[in-house]
């Protein structure tokens, strides 16, 4: 047994009876024949395997487990994860004190095995009454760098990222809707690491850094939806970009017919790209070859099948509209051009509302009232037990957010200006001390308010759009 082993397994011995729980996982490991090793808050059993030769699972094998109990340890969750197929690599997150905080991470050898784990596995009853939740995981490689220049070229932003960031792989810019010859002012450097995105992420924070003289925005981009082989092998519809502002429907409708007349059954264009539905799967596949590249009205369009979405997530695009490559459900958002595009994913029960637009999503928070009859039982409870979906407020969204990650309250910092017509205008100023670095000091919106309880919903909004 490797020494790592014997203090991983024993790093966690002082929440279940010392003795047992040492034994459990030292058993574990003897069984398996994987090591464990806990280092920066997690414990990884295997990463690799034992007798494994190769490269790690591609992108797609991992899936996140969350809703574990706390006193529940790799010896009790790896058998019921075995189920799926052959564990690559578990990482359990771990707390200082010896608990697990409550979810995980499981990469399986194949994308077949991490499909059929979140099947059989969400809302697994792991204990009476205890469900776990699995989802796809996927480890983030893209940037989103908005208020890039206009009339800089892919290459010229390609090599400047690789000049101030390590680890860059590529950059998708994408041309004005109006101007094809500029930029949106934004672009996507994908990177070969997680790790190596972080790290830029953390170099490019804004305020501390700027590229041509310009003060660069950063964030994550949403990772672009996995959709499973199945699914995609029914399709029959194409996502064409890069269209002219002015190209009609039916130029587009006429110039995909032209290989094969009759195929198309409908077109819906929006700005500058379009959804060509067709009757039949193998002619919008043999379409799509044909036609991309294609120039349409003097513009080079690209054309790729378009990934069905679910409606449940189309909230998590982001306030100025950006869209993935996905299919007509993403509707509903402003003809917003340039700036400050991207996907981003974050709180589901969040209803957004920033400049001026309102993000689609899933029902709204249950406000209905109900009966309180004598005799009904009421329990001391503190909000921070509930779960996010319980909070229709942004502010105490926020306080709920910074008391679960254990940080200090958010502060609110309130500011004013008079507009034209002598209205008073505000706007409120977020800091979070405990992360707080002189990198990103504070969050603020670029709207202003009429009223104080506006402007404070605002600030939390965009604040925990950027956390």
């Amino acid at each position: 047994m490797h020494e790592e082993n014997k203090a991983a397994a024993n790093g966690c011995g002082k929440i279940r009876s010392g003795t047992q729980n040492e034994a459990a996982l030292l058993a574990l490991m003897e069984k398996t024949g994987y090591s464990m090793v806990q280092e920066n808050g997690q414990r990884k059993f295997g990463g690799p395997p034992p007798g494994w030769e190769g490269p790690p699972p591609p992108r797609g094998c991992e899936v996140f487990v969350g809703k574990i109990p706390r006193d529940m340890y790799e010896d009790e969750l790896v058998p019921v994860f075995e189920k799926a197929g052959k564990i690559y690599e578990f990482r359990l997150m771990m707390e200082f004190s010896g608990e697990n905080r409550g979810y995980a991470f499981v990469m399986y050898t194949t994308k077949e095995e991490a499909q059929l784990a979140i099947k059989i596995l969400n809302n697994y009853e792991i204990r009476p009454g205890k469900l776990i939740g699995v989802c796809v995981s996927l480890d983030n490689c893209r940037l989103f760098i908005g208020a890039i220049p206009k009339e800089k070229k892919k290459e010229e932003i390609l090599n400047e990222m690789k000049k101030v960031t390590e680890g860059v792989v590529d950059v998708i810019v994408y041309p004005n809707a109006t101007d094809k010859t500029k930029n949106r002012g934004f672009a996507f450097v994908e990177y070969e690491s997680h790790r190596a995105a972080a790290m830029a992420r953390r170099r490019l924070i804004p305020g501390t850094f700027q590229l041509w003289g310009h003060t660069i925005q950063v964030d994550w981009a949403d990772p672009e939806k996995e959709v499973d082989e199945e699914t995609m092998q029914r399709v029959k519809v194409l996502y064409v970009r890069n269209l002219m502002i002015s190209t009609t429907e039916d130029t587009i409708k006429a110039e995909f017919n032209k290989f094969k007349p009759g195929v198309v059954e409908r077109v819906k264009k929006l700005r500058d790209y379009a959804f060509v539905h067709f009757f039949h799967r193998e002619d919008a596949v043999a379409a799509m070859s044909v036609m991309n590249g294609k120039c349409i009205d003097g513009a080079s369009i690209e054309v790729t099948l378009a990934k069905p979405v679910n409606k449940e997530s189309t909230w998590k695009q982001h306030f100025n509209g950006h869209i993935s490559p996905g299919s007509e459900n993403l509707l509903g958002f402003p003809n917003k051009e340039d700036g400050h595009q991207k996907s981003l994913g974050k709180q589901a029960t969040l209803s957004v509302r920033l400049n001026g637009q309102h993000s689609p999503g899933p029902a709204e928070v249950e406000r209905c009232t109900y009966p309180f009859f004598p005799g009904i039982k009421l329990t001391p409870i503190s909000m921070y037990s509930l779960k996010s979906s319980h909070f229709s407020s942004a502010a105490m969204h926020l306080d709920y957010f910074c008391n679960k990650n254990n940080w200090a309250p958010p502060e609110y910092y309130l500011y004013s200006t008079t507009s034209q017509d002598g209205k008073i205008l505000l706007v409120y100023k977020v800091l979070i001390p405990s992360i707080s670095d002189g990198s990103q000091s504070y969050f603020m919106p670029d709207k202003l308010c009429t009223t104080v309880e506006s402007a404070k919903e605002l600030a939390a909004q965009f604040t925990l759009l950027h956390l």
